[in-house]
């Protein structure tokens, strides 16, 4: 039961990943807000290196195929990010604070591995990035007023992505922290796809609302 909800997740979060990358490039933006993103690479980072220097596992390959994933997704960030901000943002400001926020990312990694050790690091971290991503999720479609640079097929694939994980740590392993994180997570994803598809079906809504004035700022 664990490897198989294991592997779910792992397709689940893939499935997230190459729409994220097909999507940026479509739109011209990153599909994934961007405490998140940050918060996501340095986690698949430190533990896919972790994972090659002490023996690969299913979940070590799966946390290698992330990283490579959010290669591409850094790259949408950088190429196309510049222009979801504020006008006087200029392009060397927006270099500075990408960077001091991917280096916060992997400091706040480190600082979980240090407190709690390797693997409740892991858990405890992704759980935690995985509700701020939720919420951000939300955060980008109110203030993007469109479904640009979002997808159903993200916004279910990441609900399965960490309901599996949930239900293997939560529930089969009584981790009540990660239980209820895990709850959470899924409160905010069902909020997500909702909004996606409420979206989908009165599109004239989104555009009314974008037309009345205002310049919304993209998490």
């Amino acid at each position: 039961m664990n490897l198989f909800l294991t592997i779910l997740s792992g397709v689940a979060w893939t499935t997230v990943y190459i729409c994220a990358i097909r999507i940026g490039f479509r739109d011209k933006t990153y599909a994934i807000p961007a405490a998140a993103l940050g918060l996501n690479f340095a986690w698949e980072v430190i533990y896919s290196v972790h994972s090659l220097s002490t023996g690969l596992s299913v979940q070590g390959v799966i946390n290698i195929a992330w990283a490579l994933a959010d290669v591409a997704i850094v790259y949408t960030f950088f190429a196309f990010g510049r222009r979801e901000l504020p006008g006087f943002l200029t392009r060397p400001l927006f270099i500075g604070w990408s960077v001091l926020l991917g280096l916060a990312s992997f400091a706040v990694q480190w600082l979980f591995i240090a407190e709690f050790d390797w693997d409740p690091a892991s858990r405890y971290a992704a759980f935690l990035q995985n509700l701020l991503m939720s919420g951000l999720f939300i955060a980008m479609f109110a203030a993007r007023r469109s479904l640009r640079g979002q997808s159903l097929v993200i916004a279910v694939a990441k609900w399965i992505g960490t309901l599996a994980p949930t239900i293997t740590f939560g529930v089969l392993e009584s981790s009540l922290f990660i239980l209820g994180i895990g709850v959470l997570c899924s409160i905010f994803d069902l909020t997500y796809i909702g909004l996606l598809l409420w979206a989908k079906k009165n599109p004239g809504a989104l555009s009314r609302d974008r037309d009345s004035g205002g310049l919304p700022a993209v998490p």
